[in-house]
């Protein structure tokens, strides 16, 4: 089992972190099942934050009686300081523990610092003088603000997309994140779903000492895949690397990475998996995305208004509408 540092944290943890998103489409019990599988196989660390639904839920009740053998990190999207202390509040009494050991500032547009308008880092703070938080940490898709996180000294965490479709630029962010000896999290290891080879993906991420990958775990096949490289560990060899090659020619670009941000579409239209539609019909049987539920999805497309208000979330500056209108009609041509 590969072991590795979370930075300046001096968190010592499995590097299988356990993403908790996607449990909240797991009805109690089944959650439950699958975080204490992990927990009983090794894996240590676990992320969730307060817009996962009931994740923090499910975690509290899941590993409350192994607390001080695990290690939790959760978020809140708040803007102001009010609003991130009650959300703090409510994080603790889900997860049924008396402090959260990282607490990050969920993807905010800019970095929040001491004496900004916000108050979001100074409520931080005295949330930590009070132990209710033990590391300040920051998640973010935009590469200038958490390049200005790291630059500021003010974090000792950093969460940001990161898998082997990595360009140079987010190559700069980890690199960085080692210079300032600042823990990296890994989210979007399989790239939201566009990733099918698992084990390229581990074996890709252990040649980074300082990262941990935060791989969303649905299904307990899924954890399965990733307890089996504890013991049995994948190794970039050249066949590997040559199929990260060929990944990243074919899904280079302005693709959607499907975060969500630009959601919720004044006309329902799900945007985050319809405007990766040409691609994840590719790399999935195609029957799993033909069905008159998904046909149903995609069709509100032709409903936009084209209102831009997703243009104007979207972390990656992606033109939606038009990106949305061509999947559409790739789409089209496998009915």
């Amino acid at each position: 089992m590969r072991k590795m540092r979370l930075g300046k944290t001096g968190i010592v943890v499995n590097k299988n972190g356990f993403g908790a998103l996607p449990i909240q489409r797991r009805n109690m019990d089944e959650a439950v099942k699958i975080l204490r599988k992990a927990y009983e196989n090794g894996i240590d660390f676990f992320d969730t934050a307060r817009v996962y639904s009931d994740s923090e839920e499910k975690i509290g009740n899941a590993l409350s009686d192994v607390r001080d053998n695990i290690f939790i990190a959760t978020k809140s999207m708040a803007q102001t300081a009010d609003k991130m202390r009650e959300d703090l509040e409510t994080s603790l009494e889900l997860l049924k523990t008396d402090h959260v050991d990282i607490y990050q500032f969920h993807n905010p547009a800019f970095c929040p610092k001491p004496g900004d308008e916000s108050g979001l880092y100074d409520e931080a703070l005295k949330a930590k003088e009070e132990g209710k938080i033990r590391h300040i940490g920051i998640t973010n898709h935009r590469h200038a603000v958490a390049m200005e996180a790291i630059e500021s000294g003010l974090y000792e965490t950093m969460q940001f997309p990161f898998s082997y479709l990595a360009d140079e630029k987010d190559l700069e962010i980890v690199k960085k994140c080692a210079e300032k000896d600042m823990g990296f999290l890994c989210m979007k290891g399989l790239a939201g779903g566009l990733i099918k080879r698992s084990d390229v993906a581990y074996a890709y991420q252990t040649q980074f000492e300082h990262t941990l990958p935060i791989w969303g775990i649905q299904w307990e096949s899924e954890l399965d895949e990733f307890l089996s490289y504890q013991d049995s560990e994948p190794v970039l060899d050249d066949e590997m690397l040559a199929y990260i090659e060929t990944e990243k020619a074919e899904l280079a670009g302005d693709f959607c990475r499907g975060c969500g941000y630009c959601e919720p579409c004044p006309m329902e239209i799900q945007i985050h998996d319809c405007n990766r539609m040409s691609l994840m019909i590719r790399r999935a049987p195609e029957d799993a995305w033909t069905t008159e539920h998904w046909q149903s999805e995609m069709m509100k497309i032709e409903t936009c208004i084209e209102c831009r208000q997703c243009v104007s979330r979207c972390p990656y500056g992606l033109d939606i509408p038009n990106t949305l209108k061509k999947n559409l009609e790739d789409y089209k041509t496998f009915l």
